[in-house]
């Protein structure tokens, strides 16, 4: 008689699975895999949506030529952009009338930088020939050439900021604007992109 009554208070009651208690606060489904994680988070870079998880191989495969197809015409649209100077698909480092001002001013000026190409490969072609005078001119003329136009760039950069920050202070694209128009001078005129959208002498008013 004891010995039931021992047995039956020392058996712990087992809860069925109605009675477990439902955790408050949680996701209410699965985890995901890692897979399915990775998979979800892959989206592409631009506009074209990714195939669906468990897409047959053609529709993946319809998936690449549409993101393909977008991408191509993305390209399209910033080279269209970079040549006729469209503000609204040109880079970051290119946005705004700031940017546009010193352009179109570096782009009207006959900078020094556009020559120095020229002038280092006739300097190097002097220094070649066996005569101590015209190897001496070329060094002469090639690193006096690259103080001038260190002194002429060094100018620039200081003119086109005050210019800027007159015009545009406080605006997108004002601040760094000297440096970005000395580099730009530094560059062959048809080199240049965005491309040269005013003849020489035509400044900016």
């Amino acid at each position: 008689m004891f010995g039931r009554d021992k047995a039956s208070s020392t058996a712990a009651p087992q809860e069925t699975p109605a009675e477990q208690p439902v955790k408050v606060g949680g996701k209410g489904r699965p985890t995901p895999t890692r897979r399915e994680s990775e998979a979800r988070n892959r989206r592409p870079l631009i506009g074209a949506p990714a195939a669906p998880a468990g897409a047959t191989r053609a529709e993946r495969k319809a998936a690449r030529k549409a993101r393909a197809a977008v991408a191509r015409e993305e390209r399209i649209r910033a080279r269209e952009a970079m040549n006729n100077g469209d503000d609204r698909y040109l880079p970051a480092r290119d946005k705004g009338p700031a940017r546009k001002y010193v352009r179109d001013y570096i782009d009207a000026r006959r900078n020094l930088g556009e020559y120095f190409l020229p002038v280092a490969l006739f300097s190097l072609v002097l220094g070649v020939v066996n005569v101590p005078v015209l190897r001496l001119v070329s060094l002469v003329l090639l690193y006096g050439f690259v103080l001038v136009v260190a002194v002429d760039s060094y100018l620039l950069r200081r003119r086109l900021q005050k210019l800027v920050d007159a015009r545009f202070e406080g605006r997108p694209g004002s601040a760094g604007a000297g440096t970005y128009g000395m580099m730009r001078a530094l560059q062959f005129r048809r080199g240049r992109m965005p491309r040269p959208m005013v003849n020489r002498g035509q400044y900016p008013s």
